[in-house]
């Protein structure tokens, strides 16, 4: 995989950036959507967004209606994460996490293995990688939680010295 900085990333306020403006932090990428089942992982994000974020830690949501559990407009969500679960971390507007026309980070992102040795497709919602400043990727599937051990001990190495 080569390097994800130079990716495009439009915020849910409409603003350009790049991935590379998290190139110093370590960046837990997860696919969101307001009508999943698993969106209670909105609260464990975001009390990983607060433990960590000022140790050089960022989630970064991607909502996505990939799996037809997103709302339709970027208003709308941002209001039901906002009110609903007190995010405060940056999100991306409404994106594709699979096919063809799947955001370019997915496309790269896919190319990393699970813990069983699987890569490929984003298999449901809140599917999670993290990105560490040097580059490593770790893939954790949609039901592991946010705060579970693992994903926060990657965390934790993962966190600029």
């Amino acid at each position: 995989m080569g390097r994800l900085d130079d990716i495009a990333i439009t915020t849910l306020q409409g603003e350009q950036t790049t991935f590379g403006a998290f190139a110093d932090k370590a960046v837990l990428v997860v696919n969101v959507a307001s009508r999943c089942g698993l969106a209670p992982q909105y609260e464990q994000l975001e009390a990983l967004q607060e433990q960590y974020g000022p140790r050089g830690f960022t989630v970064l949501g991607f909502p996505s209606n990939q799996f037809l559990q997103e709302l339709g407009s970027s208003e709308a969500i941002e209001e039901y994460c906002s009110t609903t679960w007190g995010v405060t971390f940056p999100m991306s507007e409404r994106v594709r996490v699979n096919g063809k026309s799947a955001h370019p980070l997915y496309q790269a992102l896919k190319e990393t293995p699970d813990a069983s040795g699987k890569a490929g497709r984003v298999t449901w919602n809140f599917e999670k990688f993290l990105v560490a400043p040097d580059g490593t990727v770790t893939r954790f599937r949609p039901t592991t939680k946010p705060d579970a051990p693992e994903v926060v001990a990657a965390i934790e190495a993962a966190l600029p010295a």
